[in-house]
């Protein structure tokens, strides 16, 4: 399955929302800093679709806000 999220970084808490279908939006508590914020992102999305972190992949936007993620179900 293939969605798209907008990343808010340095949040106060990590949290999704399901904005439309297929489109999410995930704050993380990390800087957007060495990846640290996309790790976090593959953290919450997996737990949100309850899937090991091996089976979310960032293969858009690796370095912008607007990400596309691969995830297999």
């Amino acid at each position: 399955m293939r969605i798209y999220v907008k990343v808010v970084s340095k949040s106060s808490r990590n949290k999704i929302e399901k904005t439309t279908e297929g489109e999410y939006k995930v704050w993380v508590t990390a800087p957007p800093v060495n990846g640290q914020a996309n790790e976090v992102v593959i953290k919450v999305l997996a737990g949100y679709f309850k899937v090991s972190q091996s089976c979310v992949e960032i293969v858009g936007g690796k370095t912008a806000k607007i990400k596309i993620v691969d995830i297999l179900l």
